[in-house]
């Protein structure tokens, strides 16, 4: 009996030292660096999304690939936000799908072992909406409180035995019953009520505690294991309209931890408008003054864990309006982050849709710009984009009329000026689709729908110009639309027009009634040229047609591939 106590003692004194080696929540903070949001993957949710691992891919971004995560290490980011939803994935009883588990976990283990750091969170579980089940009110804390803590007990014993590089994030972006964003009761009548506020806020620091004593009772690394609450609604506090704009720093109460001090972190998002930088740079200034005030001086580390600006999902995004104005905000934004000692997490873009699956950057120098602005110019990251490979996107219309996006989403911000553009350019890996396929433009607002152009494909490659008389002024998104039903085509590239001569990239994603994989091939033996005039060796395209002026992308010459820069 005493060799057994002797044993038992001895296998609890290394639990608990394994648990008091996790560094600080303020070390792990300042030793991630920069981060990244795998977004609009494992979080996606909506009607007819219930039990199944195909909702990672219901958003319009293919299955996530550890390929994807390394170049994100190799790029110079330290750690990835990993959102999840949760509630498409549980039983009546609030028990997780054992499959979906698994591939959370799968996800997971993607960043951790390319030696990253990793936020798992609850995501769209909170938030703006008739599905999501957890409000900041006290009466839906205590209907939803034992559902809640056995969630987080679930995800706590799938994870417990991972290091300190692994962090649980309580709740996303959690909303009164008034789903009132900015700070609690701001759509209530009169955009605010004292005792409804009071309740939102009792609510949500009942929900944090709850959230670190689940965590903590499954033991094992989970006793230190670091932990990341957030304000309401992620709010940063930032602004002077309202009186009210601070209450979600002032009301948030670090919760009472098993684990002693140090081991929580608070999260805020920011999203500034930033049409006039200099005043967007004051209200950062001061953004990061209140964090220090609230947070950082009483100990608690602070996490960005969404940031761009506020039109970051329009389609034409202030990164894609006015590159030098975007690209000076982000560098102001790292740096004075770092200056806190604050991690920031950017929300989604740098790698989107079929770019994840190669992988690439669509914003390479986006992602440049995040990494040195933290690191320094001299840091030698890598930022592979399409140019880097030979692609192929391979779509399979499932119905009649299905579309691909060639340009665009189905927002209707951003409409771009036919002024400015001339034509879209489409460039298939044969002509057999002549007959089958054709372009569809959306065009200006005519009642409750789009004026519109069709144009069918021509050959391998076809180049429609936009015709103002049937679009009018603007268009707003280009598809590729089967007018035969279900077939398969393969996309090499779309490319926009401007009036100037130059080109734009276009943005092949899914529409609807299609699904869409890409091949793809590194560039690894293809040596790189630029064309001059004076090159006298004959450029074939790869069809096989004579170049006499060629744009960027991939040519034959004397019988070899190479790459036009």
């Amino acid at each position: 009996m005493k060799r057994f106590y002797t044993i038992l003692f001895a296998v609890l004194l290394t639990s608990g030292l394994q648990a008091q080696s996790f560094e600080t929540a303020a070390n792990a903070v300042k030793n991630m660096g920069v981060g990244w949001n795998l977004g609009n993957t494992l979080e996606a949710n909506g009607e007819g999304v219930q039990q199944g691992l195909d909702s990672e891919v219901y958003w319009g971004q293919p299955y996530t690939k550890p390929e994807l995560m390394k170049m994100m290490k190799e790029a110079g980011f330290g750690a990835i936000r990993v959102p999840v939803t949760w509630y498409n994935h549980m039983d009546s009883n609030g028990k997780v799908d054992a499959a979906w588990m698994a591939r959370v976990k799968q996800v997971v283990d993607y960043v951790i072992d390319n030696g990253m750091y990793c936020i798992l969170n609850v995501h769209h579980d909170t938030g703006d909406g008739s599905t999501h089940w957890l409000h900041a009110s006290m009466t839906t804390y205590n209907n939803t409180k034992a559902k809640y803590e056995y969630l987080w007990k679930q995800i706590a014993e799938t994870f417990k035995d991972y290091d300190q590089h692994l962090l649980f994030e309580a709740y996303n972006e959690m909303l009164d019953d008034y789903n009132s964003w900015c700070f609690a009761s701001y759509k209530a009548s009169g955009n605010y009520n004292a005792t409804s506020a009071a309740d939102s806020y009792k609510a949500l620091n009942n929900y944090a505690l709850s959230f670190v004593n689940s965590v903590r009772s499954t033991g094992g690394n989970n006793l230190k294991r670091n932990l990341v609450i957030n304000t309401y609604a992620a709010s940063n506090g930032a602004g002077n309209w309202n009186t009210h704009l601070l209450d979600p720093l002032k009301e948030l109460t670090i919760p009472s931890d098993p684990a002693g001090t140090g081991h929580i972190a608070v999260q805020v998002h920011c999203y500034p408008n930033i049409s006039n930088l200099s005043s967007a740079k004051t209200e950062i200034n001061q953004m990061f003054k209140d964090l220090k005030t609230y947070f950082i001086d009483k100990g608690a580390p602070v996490i960005i864990g969404e940031w761009a600006s506020s039109n970051v999902d329009a389609s034409v995004s202030d990164y894609d309006a006015n590159r030098t104005n975007y690209l000076n905000f982000v560098t102001y934004f790292v740096q004075k982050a770092k200056e806190y000692n604050a991690v920031t997490f950017y929300w989604m873009g740098l790698s989107d849709g079929s770019y994840r699956s190669l992988p690439a950057f669509n914003q390479a120098d986006l992602a440049k710009t995040i990494v040195t602005a933290y690191h320094g110019s001299g840091y030698n990251g890598k930022y592979p984009t399409e140019d880097d490979f030979e692609i192929q996107y391979v779509v399979n219309y499932t119905q009649d009329w299905a579309e691909l996006f060639l340009y665009g989403t189905w927002g209707d911000s951003g409409a771009l000026k036919l002024s400015d553009y001339s034509g879209i350019r489409i460039e298939m890996d044969n002509d057999n689709y002549v007959g089958k396929l054709q372009v569809k433009i959306y065009g200006d607002k005519n009642g409750t729908g789009n004026k519109e152009q069709y144009s069918p494909l021509t050959g391998a490659t076809t180049t429609v110009n936009f015709d103002a008389s049937q679009l009018g002024s603007t268009f707003i998104r280009v598809t590729l639309q089967t007018s035969v039903g279900a077939t398969t085509a393969k996309v090499k590239k779309a490319t926009l027009i401007k009036k100037d001569g130059t080109e734009v990239p276009g943005t092949i994603t899914v529409a609807w009634g299609c699904t869409l994989t890409t091949e793809s091939s590194p560039i690894t033996s293809v040596q790189g040229i630029r064309y001059s005039p004076e090159q006298t060796n004959k450029i074939y395209n790869l069809s096989g047609q004579q170049v006499t002026n060629p744009r960027r992308g991939i040519y034959i010459v004397n019988g070899k591939k190479v790459v036009i820069r």
